[in-house]
């Protein structure tokens, strides 16, 4: 590569660095309130940990299904208004989110946040395509990701203090502000000449859709990995009111929560390169496989306090048992990550009919959809079951309310191993039907 060729690689629009620069402020905003969302709707709005789970898991299926409706909108309206569009119900949900924390108005800013949220996802992917050409494409979505993980790790690692020193409310006045820094920088700073449309319409966009749906085979693997993403989903379900109910309320589940995309960003290279020459399929079965280890490691924090006692020394600093196995549970999951997210989108493409991969990979992310609806509404009874909300016990009843809290982790462990048990018969059953069809040819 010559000297020219390689600035060539680093040079990118302004639109382009807003367009990175408002994603990190998006990521952290949103990673911050998410963390905690489920606290917020229990301890301040008043919801129960059943109410919370349908609630949560609504809020976060809309916003794996409403992005590639939302991005046939931008593309008529404009991706500088839709820009704009999309900071400015973000900074009014968060807004709402902390000044009226009621029963009756917390469904409605939840839904301006889901919309919000929705045009981020496809605005921002969309400004990076359209502001980047072949030569600088893949140096320009490695600096994205980078944007994406940079702002999940810091939006969570600001949450805790936030929590502890102002209360979970204040988180939702952190995001708004962080929004709103967003929708000064992109009135004042977002310029492009780059106006062309992705060219789908919003009929176009549910056409696909109802297509995706008479192709079996991905229906059938997208069911499958929503097993592996309700458990990584649990991270903002269940971990935060398992820890801090009991481990108590000094615990940092938002810390604990940042191993997952530090262990990701440290090993996601080598476990990529590692697995180059194995197939898709395979790839996703290892990662498969770790995830209901990872959600049973999570379960033995009473065994290691058993061993162990209230505190395990980990160098400069202590942590309670329970804790330590959650992170290393995070962590597992963390890695089976590296195992899977890369591969699925690899296979999910080459399952797609020809010339249709990006039409059909517009809806590769349902298994979120499914997973967080759930995720969430599975959390919140299994959490009124073995980790009550202690408000609602008794001092007496206390004292043994939380003695099989772990058993949580049982029930999502054995969700992980169907799943990876089916991805095994899914892939099995391929094999012999493309085999099948190629002696027929």
């Amino acid at each position: 590569m010559t000297n020219t060729e390689s600035k060539s690689t680093w040079k990118f629009s302004q639109a382009f660095w807003v367009a990175n620069g408002v994603e990190l402020l998006e990521r952290a905003a949103f990673y911050a309130m998410f963390i905690a969302i489920t606290l917020y709707l229990t301890d301040d709005v008043g919801f129960t940990d059943i109410e919370s789970g349908w609630l949560a898991g609504f809020f976060a299926a809309g916003l794996y299904f409403l992005p590639t409706f939302a991005g046939a909108f931008a593309d008529k309206i404009g991706f500088r208004k839709a820009v704009i569009l999309a900071f400015s119900l973000l900074t009014i949900g968060y807004l709402s989110l902390g000044l009226f924390p009621y029963k009756s108005i917390v469904p409605i800013s939840l839904v301006i946040v889901m919309v919000g949220g929705s045009f981020i996802k496809s605005i921002i992917t969309g400004t990076v395509a359209r502001e980047t050409n072949a030569d600088n494409r893949a140096r320009a979505y490695s600096i994205f990701y980078a944007m994406v993980n940079v702002g999940a790790f810091l939006g969570k690692t600001i949450a805790y203090p936030v929590r502890m020193e102002l209360g979970t409310i204040a988180i939702n006045y952190y995001a708004a502000a962080l929004t709103f820094i967003a929708v000064i920088a992109v009135t004042i700073f977002y310029k492009t000449s780059n106006l062309a449309g992705e060219g789908k319409t919003l009929a176009q966009t549910w056409q696909a859709l109802v297509k995706l749906m008479k192709q079996y085979r991905l229906i059938i693997l997208i069911v499958i990995i929503t097993g592996f993403w309700m458990i990584q989903h649990q991270l903002y379900a269940s971990m935060p009111k398992y820890i801090l109910r009991t481990v108590g309320s000094d615990a940092a589940p938002e810390w604990y929560a940042n191993v997952n995309p530090f262990i990701v960003v440290l090993t996601v290279m080598l476990v990529t390169h590692l697995m180059r020459k194995v197939k898709a399929l395979n790839s996703m079965t290892i990662g498969m496989f770790l995830m209901p280890l990872s959600a049973f490691a999570m379960s033995l924090g009473p065994w290691l306090q058993a061993s162990t006692g209230t505190e395990v020394s980990m160098g400069f600093f202590s942590l309670h048992p329970i804790a330590v196995m959650m992170i290393v549970g995070i962590a597992i999951q963390a890695l089976a990550e590296t195992f899977i997210s890369p591969r699925f989108l690899e296979y999910f493409s080459l399952q797609s009919p020809k010339g249709e991969e990006g039409l059909y990979l517009g809806f590769s992310h349902l298994h979120s959809f499914l997973a967080n609806l759930f995720g969430f509404i599975s959390s919140g009874y299994l959490l009124d079951a073995y980790v009550p909300d202690p408000k609602t016990l008794s001092p007496d009843q206390l004292l043994t309310a939380y003695d099989n809290a772990h058993y949580i982790w049982y029930y999502y462990s054995a969700v992980g191993f169907t799943a990876a048990i089916a991805l095994v018969v899914f892939g099995y059953v391929s094999k012999r039907m493309d085999k099948k069809k190629t002696n027929n040819l």
